[in-house]
């Protein structure tokens, strides 16, 4: 049980996934435009709502891989 509470205590490259989400959903400059709409969307309210999809990917990963 010792090795299992050390390694779960330690730091890992798998939450470098995470600063990746965190500054492109900061990065308003980026995606703060009108074009290209998709399906009568706006650029801005799709491109947050895939990186809500994205993000439950990337979380998914990095619990999975942080975890075994």
């Amino acid at each position: 049980m010792d090795q299992q509470s050390d390694r779960r205590s330690g730091w890992s490259w798998w939450y470098l996934l995470f600063v990746i989400q965190f500054i492109v959903s900061l990065w308003v400059a980026f995606y703060n435009k009108v074009e290209p709409s998709w399906v009568g969307i706006p650029f801005f309210y799709w491109y947050q709502m895939l990186w809500v999809i994205i993000g439950a990917i990337l979380t998914a990963i990095v619990y999975f891989a942080t975890d075994a």
